[in-house]
């Protein structure tokens, strides 16, 4: 009877969750947004739908994200959300329960891994496992992690920023802080606010770093117009901004992350910080796609580091790997029936 299990990997993040089913690949990959009625709390739409409200709802709609910085902060609203992506994924006509594996970040508490486990169940999971992001990340990107080699991964998400020394399948050394992909989101709008006395949404922050962002100067900049609102005369006006503003504007929130790396960096034994010199560090995550980041990693902490490849992805992946290998990666794993 168990051959009809069906298998799901769950990416949670704080901007997207993927859903992975092994053999099938990526099925699903949304932004965790949930667009929940005020007047009787309902929940209209989750997802990419609800995404498409943010910003633009009237005042009675509220397009919420229910995780913050990688971890569940409205627990009703993320039990709702999983239960539309595991449905989605698996299809309405499907009567078995999934055995599901979710994400969690490196420096989660027991309080909140429990939460995201108990969520899932109530979600409609026959049976939860959680596991490190950092791990999964490595999985997905093809790092052989039960080597008793030291090998260094980062996982630039929107909220976290994870950054683990791994060998022999387990976790040594690592450190996870809050600021990723939406802390460079927010920096850029300040700036423009700062700068420009335009007032620009989140989604026009993104499209920014997407485009023109970089994580060093470059001698031959980009430019992209931008609209928004005038803070000043309240209406509507466009500008320009170039690449090296844009530079200036997130160092802060990359000289953190930089320092994520090099905390850990220092804890690790020496073996394996000889290792990490040799095969370098391992970036994963969709924040680590800005432009020249594995270059300034370089810069700062002078060990080179390479993108891995289809870096969105590979928590993902990782999940879809671990949970077709689960006596493998048991010691990485936390399970609940």
């Amino acid at each position: 009877m168990s051959f009809f299990v069906p298998k799901l990997g769950i990416d949670l993040g704080t901007a997207n969750t993927l859903v992975f089913v092994p053999n099938r690949g990526l099925v699903l990959n949304e932004p965790s947004v949930v667009a929940i009625s005020e007047q009787d709390n309902r929940i209209l739409a989750v997802g990419a739908e609800a995404k498409r409200m943010v910003g633009r709802t009237p005042g009675e709609i509220i397009a919420y994200r229910p995780m913050k910085d990688g971890v569940i902060a409205d627990y009703r609203v993320t039990e709702a959300m999983l239960r539309y992506f595991i449905t989605r994924a698996l299809g309405r006509w499907n009567f078995f329960k999934p055995e599901v594996m979710i994400s969690v970040p490196a420096g989660v508490t027991s309080t909140e891994r429990r939460a995201v486990i108990e969520a899932a169940i109530k979600a409609g999971a026959r049976s939860a496992y959680v596991v490190k992001e950092p791990i999964l990340a490595a999985i997905g990107a093809g790092i052989p992690i039960q080597e008793a080699r030291g090998h260094m991964i980062v996982d630039i998400g929107g909220g976290t920023t994870d950054v683990a020394v791994i060998s022999l399948g387990g976790i040594v050394a690592s450190t996870s802080v809050k600021c990723a992909g939406d802390r460079i989101d927010h920096a850029i709008a300040d700036y423009v606010k700062k700068t420009f006395n335009l007032a620009i949404g989140e989604k026009t922050a993104e499209d920014i770093k997407i485009e023109i962002g970089s994580a060093v100067p470059l001698e031959e900049e980009l430019s992209m117009t931008i609209k928004g609102r005038d803070f000043i005369t309240g209406l509507p006006r466009s500008t320009e901004v170039r690449t090296n503003e844009i530079v200036k504007a997130i160092a802060r929130e990359l000289r953190e992350m930089i320092k994520a790396m090099k905390d850990v960096l220092q804890e690790t034994p020496p073996e394996l910080a000889a290792d990490i010199i040799d095969h370098g560090i391992t970036m994963t995550g969709g924040s680590s796609q800005l432009r020249n980041f594995p270059e300034l990693v370089f810069r700062r902490t002078g060990v080179k580091a390479t993108l891995a490849e289809d870096a969105l992805y590979c928590v993902a992946k990782g999940t879809g790997i671990a949970l077709q290998h689960l006596d493998v990666y048991k010691k990485a794993i936390v399970a609940k029936r």
